[in-house]
């Protein structure tokens, strides 16, 4: 999972992430399905606040096209948080377009989510 941030270019807005997943363990992890129309954590080190509306780009595995996903911040774990946890934010999907989203990833996680690994945010 990445958020790319290159070199030398602004910092990109604090609303707008691009996310890209590669592999369904890192999508295991980073997947909230107890929100309402699932969520996502994302990891950053950068200052958000429960209820911050944000943008992503959302590209999971080898797909080409990115999936467009606003939601809100519902989850904050903050740097040096406890069991070594890495520090981000949880982003729960808004009722317009996080249908699509929730539904490409729990076909990816199919047979996995009900499993009791830990994940990201429980």
């Amino acid at each position: 999972m990445s958020i790319p941030n290159r070199p030398g270019s602004p910092p990109p807005r604090q609303g707008i992430l691009s996310l890209t997943i590669k592999d369904t363990n890192a999508l295991y992890h980073a997947y909230i399905p107890f929100t309402k129309n699932g969520g996502l954590f994302i990891p950053t080190s950068r200052n958000y606040r429960i209820g911050d509306e944000v943008f992503m780009l959302l590209t999971l595995m080898e797909e080409t096209e990115k999936i467009p996903v606003a939601g809100k911040v519902v989850w904050i774990t903050p740097r040096g948080a406890q069991g070594n946890r890495a520090a981000g934010i949880g982003v729960q999907f808004n009722d317009i377009n996080g249908g699509a989203a929730r539904a490409k990833i729990e076909d990816y996680l199919a047979g996995m989510l009900k499993s009791e690994k830990p994940t990201h945010t429980m």
